[in-house]
């Protein structure tokens, strides 16, 4: 059995461990986690106190036996369909906020879609959406 968390906390997960993917969490990373977290819908009800204490219970979970298996299973269970969408769309701009996408974020935004089950089409609208928006001069 895994642990229950709400899915405005799986959605941190899925930000937390794509930011720790490669082993380091940039100051754009983080930065844009907590950007997140106070302006989208999602986490309208969410106390923004509690960001760091969600973070290091995720990065707890991370450090375990079976981390990452056992993280997506949290995630997985603790969000309903409706935003299995948004929580990719918010790790594709987690990933991309330092402007250096990684192999080990790559391979984690492939385990997190195949995981939600997230179709073609929809894993190309997000990521091409991410690509315009932070595209440099």
């Amino acid at each position: 059995m895994t642990q229950s968390v709400t899915p405005q906390e799986a959605l941190l997960y899925v930000m937390v461990t794509i930011s720790a993917a490669d082993a380091s969490m940039s100051d754009a990373e983080l930065l844009r986690i907590g950007d997140v977290v106070r302006t989208l819908p999602a986490f309208r009800d969410f106390n923004n106190d509690d960001i760091l204490l969600v973070a290091q219970a995720a990065g707890k979970v991370l450090a375990g036996d079976e981390g990452l298996s056992k993280t997506l299973d949290i995630i997985a269970d603790a969000l309903p369909e409706k935003l299995h969408d948004t929580a990719y769309a918010m790790a594709v701009e987690i990933a991309a906020s330092d402007l250096n996408v990684r192999q080990e974020e790559l391979r984690f935004l492939q385990m997190l879609r195949d995981r939600l089950g997230l179709d073609k089409l929809t894993i190309a609208a997000i990521e091409r959406s991410a690509q315009a928006r932070f595209r440099t001069l």
